[in-house]
């Protein structure tokens, strides 16, 4: 028999670390900093371009740019229900929004713990929530670079000959998404979190076959939202509304998903730009392209920092609305008085 490991090193010391509400504190300000400086960043590379663009342009990119990370979240949710712990919308999308934060820090590592630690508040248990933010990040890149493979070869032959590697094994990646692959993928996470018990809360991990078919969906969709943001600004700068529509679209899901494989840059940073430069080549000037690449990553960091809010302040006048309508020790002594009589 596989003897039970009760919360050793790095997972112990996480349990601990999450009991702690000042350690949690000064994780969110530090994520928060994070994001912030990115934004600061991208606001002074990309200042002088926004004030150019029609008043229209950035509200409307950020709307897209945002609607589209909500149906990441759906995706991920439909995947965390199918593994047996759903969760509201508005607890998944703080729960989702507030840790994706976290890969505004170098490495992928820290949204990807912010994630499973802020869902485990809400009685997931880690294996699950890994299991499920795993599974998400595979859906993204699978559908990421179908989308890609189909939009770039009719639209920008030179991004899709520059980045033939991630186009040519797309249908090897919806493959992968088969029940059975995934099955398969799900069983060993549950085995690596078994080990911890105590700490993770770990058990059987199967997932239902119509909750991927869902992530599927949600993510496909989200991949049109999130390109016409990059459509959106290319038409701003003056490009051409028709020709730039294709790829707009194949080069932001080729961005995406290089940006999550090369996982040490904070939030795909540089990796986005260089693929975006070349991708937007047909359809702009190289100095225009540059120039888009960072006013795309200005908008989809205000995006993320408009959905973390939304989170915190969803969740915050929640607490407080509970706290309003638990009865006090006056009103039980009330109630105790009018029994009496």
């Amino acid at each position: 028999m596989e003897r039970t490991v009760n919360a050793p090193g790095a997972l112990g010391l996480l349990s601990r670390l999450r009991r702690s509400r000042a350690v949690r504190s000064v994780l969110l300000v530090l994520v928060c900093a994070a994001a912030g400086w990115a934004l600061h960043s991208h606001w002074a590379q990309a200042r002088d371009a926004l004030l150019d663009l029609p008043p229209w342009a950035p509200p409307a990119a950020v709307l897209a740019g945002a609607a589209g990370l909500a149906a990441q979240m759906m995706a991920w949710r439909a995947l965390l229900a199918g593994l047996g712990s759903p969760l509201p919308r508005r607890v998944a999308a703080r729960v989702m929004f507030v840790g994706q934060l976290g890969k505004y820090l170098p490495g992928s590592v820290w949204a990807f713990v912010a994630q499973m630690e802020l869902a485990r508040d809400h009685a997931v248990p880690r294996s699950r929530g890994a299991a499920a933010t795993l599974l998400a990040v595979a859906v993204t890149v699978a559908t990421g670079a179908a989308v890609a493979a189909v939009a770039l070869p009719l639209s920008s032959a030179e991004a899709a000959r520059h980045w033939w590697w991630v186009l040519a094994p797309a249908p090897l990646f919806l493959l992968a998404l088969h029940p059975r692959v995934i099955a398969w993928g799900t069983g060993l996470i549950a085995r690596a979190f078994s080990r911890f018990h105590s700490v993770t809360g770990a058990g059987p991990l199967d997932v239902d076959g119509r909750a991927v078919t869902a992530a599927v969906s949600w993510t496909l969709l989200a991949w049109v939202p999130l390109g016409l943001h990059l459509w959106i600004l290319t038409w701003a700068v003056g490009g051409d509304p028709l020709s730039s529509l294709g790829p707009a679209v194949g080069a932001y899901a080729l961005a995406w998903t290089l940006g999550l494989l090369v996982v040490f840059a904070p939030a795909g940073l540089g990796v986005r730009e260089a693929v975006l430069v070349v991708a937007l080549a047909p359809v702009v000037e190289a100095g225009a392209a540059l120039v888009l690449a960072v006013l795309s990553r200005l908008v989809m960091t205000v995006a993320d920092l408009a959905w973390a809010g939304v989170g915190l302040l969803a969740s915050r006048g929640r607490r407080e609305g509970t706290a309003a309508s638990a009865p006090g020790p006056e009103a039980g002594q009330a109630e105790e008085s009018n029994r009496r009589t």
